[in-house]
């Protein structure tokens, strides 16, 4: 499997049978692909949509079924179509068991950015920050690297999303738990090893005395 699939499996073992889960654009968005529909699970855009599926086969989309980021969806049984306000009311008002975003950055402390680069026109901050502050649980699904650099770092100079520290971060490399020691390497992708994680990584890890190969569904 690629490094994306590899991420969205993982991501979807950390996901509960009843779960409201919104999922980020990008890479997050794969997630579903990977939760069985007997779970029970109904995963929410910020745009106003309760009980999204997976991407529609080819020829199959509906251009009034899409996520927040306009990709094409498709609606499970029991699916609902909500307006926008009722949709952040969701988020804010806690409602929300997990929200799954991608990331550009996440520090030793724990913060995300993951909304704006500086110097490149964004057309707005998205529901981001909303999520990173009303959901009950933060995971990042990114990739570990880009462009040979690091994106986990010591602090972050990108700007942050929110000042709360996120929950787990999975990369193609490992999954990492934010606290307030600072960065634990709890598991290691198949075939990767521990020398491997720290020479791509700019932050301090905190390893533990065993590092297990992460499970994948």
């Amino acid at each position: 499997m690629d490094a994306k699939e590899l991420i969205a499996r993982r991501v979807a073992c950390e996901i509960r049978p009843g779960m409201l889960v919104n999922l980020g654009i990008g890479l997050p968005s794969l997630v579903a692909n990977y939760v069985p529909a007997s779970m029970g699970v109904f995963f929410q855009a910020e745009n106003g949509v309760i009980g999204l599926g997976a991407r529609p086969p080819e020829g199959m989309e509906d251009p009034h079924l899409t996520d927040a980021g306009g990709s094409f969806v498709s609606a499970v049984p029991g699916a609902a179509s909500i307006d926008s306000a009722m949709s952040f009311g969701l988020i804010r008002g806690g409602h929300l068991d997990m929200t799954v975003l991608g990331g550009l950055q996440v520090d030793e402390l724990g913060h995300l950015a993951n909304w704006k680069v500086p110097g490149r026109m964004v057309p707005g901050m998205g529901g981001a920050m909303d999520l990173v502050t009303g959901a009950a649980r933060v995971v990042v699904a990114m990739q570990h690297s880009a462009k040979g650099e690091s994106k986990l770092v010591t602090r972050c100079t990108l700007p942050l999303t929110a000042r709360r520290r996120i929950d787990l971060v999975v990369t193609d490399l490992a999954v990492i738990e934010p606290t307030a020691e600072g960065l634990v390497l709890r598991e290691r992708a198949p075939g990767v090893s521990i020398a491997q994680i720290e020479d791509a990584t700019e932050a301090r890890l905190i390893l533990l005395a065993e590092v297990p190969e992460m499970p994948v569904t």
